[in-house]
């Protein structure tokens, strides 16, 4: 195995474990629940494998489902930001992301930026949206996705900034 592999699974199982130990814990105001395990997701490599990171987001929801009690919820919204990936590194960083070599833990630029915060809203919508599962609760859908992307957001900010590597 080489080392972006294991860096990989490295960051799958701390992202889950810390989501499962602290941040499932957490619920402020009733509306407010940060779900930073996604960054597993935003932060698999640009040109890696496709089906690896659709199984790997599938685990990482099933995982979730199991230490949550959900029922699913947090597995379909994973495979769907996995699978919508692609298309907000297109919107955000233009036709020839590919060919760039994107690294989400430099400096936050607005294409950078624009990519996390639709990835968190993509995910959150689509959560609380399969949680409440009722059209007459969309404003209390559309209030707990906007308030949750915007803590999960800055706590995901915060961690990409502390595991950033120093350049010297």
């Amino acid at each position: 195995m080489n080392s972006a592999v294991i860096a990989n699974i490295f960051r799958f199982l701390l992202l889950l474990a810390v989501q499962i130990i602290i941040f499932n814990n957490m619920n402020f105001l009733g509306y407010i629940s940060p779900y930073p395990y996604i960054l597993f997701i935003i932060l698999y490599p640009v040109n890696g494998n496709k089906s690896g990171l659709l199984a790997a987001s599938f685990l990482l929801g099933l995982f979730m489902d199991l230490f949550s009690n959900s029922c699913g919820f947090h597995t379909t919204a994973c495979i769907i930001l996995a699978y919508y990936r692609p298309y907000l590194f297109k919107f955000a960083f233009g036709l020839s992301y590919e060919y760039q070599t994107i690294k989400m833990n430099d400096v936050l630029t607005p294409e950078r930026f624009t990519f996390l915060l639709l990835s968190v809203f993509i995910h959150h919508i689509t959560l609380f949206t399969l949680e409440a599962f009722k059209f007459t609760l969309i404003l209390e859908i559309l209030l707990r996705t906007l308030l949750s992307s915007v803590f999960t957001l800055i706590l995901c900010i915060i961690i990409i900034y502390l595991t950033k590597p120093n350049r010297r």
